[in-house]
This record gives structure tokens, sequence and C-alpha cells, in this order.
């Protein structure tokens, strides 16, 4: 699109304040610049109108320095979760060999393949539709993209290989889902959110199977809530990790770091 009048940029903006939307004037700005008619204006007004995420709309997100394409139904990469991948490439800044579970959009794994360079990258996700979005993420990076319920996914010879192991798992406790914000419990797929009783059961999986799976100094990191962190640490060295929790009180982001000795 070239350009549109004032009057229609006021239009937009005063039509996404209408619907609610906190940052009007930011998101009618990403939507003018992502639009290439005023037809396809009007369309993606009405569908942040009715509540669908930004970055559906929009078809896509920005991730750490990167643009991701995300598609509707899949879950939408959190600017927190750039902790993870920073946290990660402090860790393992050698890793050559990287694997992103819970991939959704692939944005983690891309971001880690993106700075790594020359990384074997491989993502998995128990969803498909997330498993195609993140296919198209990853293809710049060579990356390989897996269907299956979390380690069950992805090629043997990955076992004991594995310098990163990133892991975005579900951690909202089954009973609160219904408590947040409409843009993810109506548009986002449940599996990427609930995360069982107390929001931990996918991240003792990981955390379980993670060790016979990391290459000697390999990492395993996984985001969780303030208040699930002693829970997380106390799994991950359980599970014979050596373990510490690094903290972003500006992004409200906990990652648990486990390593392999």
């Amino acid at each position: 699109m070239t350009s549109l009048s004032e009057t229609g940029t006021s239009a937009v903006v005063s039509a996404l304040r209408a619907a609610g939307c906190v940052f009007a004037e930011d998101e009618a700005e990403l939507i003018l610049a992502t639009a290439r008619t005023p037809d396809e204006v009007a369309a993606m007004v009405d569908r942040r109108a009715t509540g669908q995420p930004l970055e559906h709309v929009l078809g896509w997100a920005e991730f750490h320095g990167l643009r991701i394409l995300v598609e509707p139904g899949v879950f939408v990469p959190r600017r927190r979760t750039e902790f993870l991948v920073d946290q990660a490439l402090a860790q393992a800044p050698g890793a050559s060999v990287v694997v992103d579970l819970c991939c959704g959009s692939g944005a983690v794994g891309a971001a880690l393949a993106a700075a790594l360079g020359d990384a074997e990258l491989h993502v998995a996700d128990i969803d498909p539709a997330a498993v195609a979005c993140a296919r198209r993420n990853i293809a710049p990076y060579g990356g390989h993209a897996h269907a299956g319920d979390l380690f069950d996914a992805l090629p043997t010879d990955l076992r004991g290989r594995t310098g990163i192991l990133a892991a975005n798992v579900p951690y909202v406790p089954s009973d609160e889902v219904g408590l947040l914000p409409a843009e993810a419990r109506d548009h986002e797929p449940l599996v990427s959110l609930d995360g069982g009783g107390d929001g931990l059961d996918v991240l003792r999986r990981v955390a379980a199977g993670a060790r016979e799976w990391l290459a000697p100094g390999g990492c395993v990191l996984v985001e969780t809530s303030e208040r699930q962190t002693d829970e997380a640490v106390r799994t991950f060295r359980r599970a014979g990790l050596t373990t510490r929790l690094a903290v972003s009180e500006e992004l409200y982001a906990n990652v648990v770091i486990g390593a392999r000795d």
C-alpha cells in the first residue's frame, strides 16, 4: 500500500480504541504498514476488533530481531521468551546442535540458529499446525521440523549430541486457563497453554528426559512463572542436572537452566 490519509489513520485508531485495544496507535501503525490495500486494512481491523491476536492479524511477530511468521491457531511467541534465547546463547555459545521442543511457530529455534550461524536445528511440537508454521520459519537455517510428543518426535541420533535444548513448555495450571486474556484462551491452542494441575506437568517430563539427549556440557532451558520456580528448580535437580535460575524483572521472565556435566 502506498499511503493512507490522516483521516484513514485516525479511523483505524478510533476503531481499535473502540474495540478496547490499549495500544491502538501502535497497532494501527503496524496494520497500515502491513496491509497492501485499504480493503486489507479494513479486514485486518475487523479481525482485530473481534479479539484475534494482533500477530495473527498481521501474520507475523517480531522476536529477537527476526520477523516470525505466525498463522491463525498457532501460539504467539512472547517477547519475554527472548530472555530464554539470550540465556541459552550465554550458557552454550558454541552449541552445534539445537533442539526447540514445544516449538510453536519455531521462534526460539529460529532465533538460536540465526545467532549461532551454522548449528544443526531441530524443532518439534505435538500440534501439526504449529509444525507446519515452524517449518516455514526455520527453512532459512536449514532446520528440520518434527511432529510428535516431546522427545518421541526427535530423531534418535540426537541423543547425547544436543548442545541447547530449549523447551517453551505450557505452564498455566489447568484451572487458571480460563482466566487468561481472551486473545490467548480463544485463539491459541490449549495444548500450548495448559500445563496440568500445577502447571508443571510438561516441565517434569522435559526434565526427566533431557539428560540423555544433552551433549556433555549441554543445557536445557525452560520458562516458567515466578511462583513455580522453586518447584521447577527442584525438579531439574532431581533429574540430575546442574541447575540455576535466571530472572529478568524487566521482561517478567523466569528461566530454569539445567546443564549436563
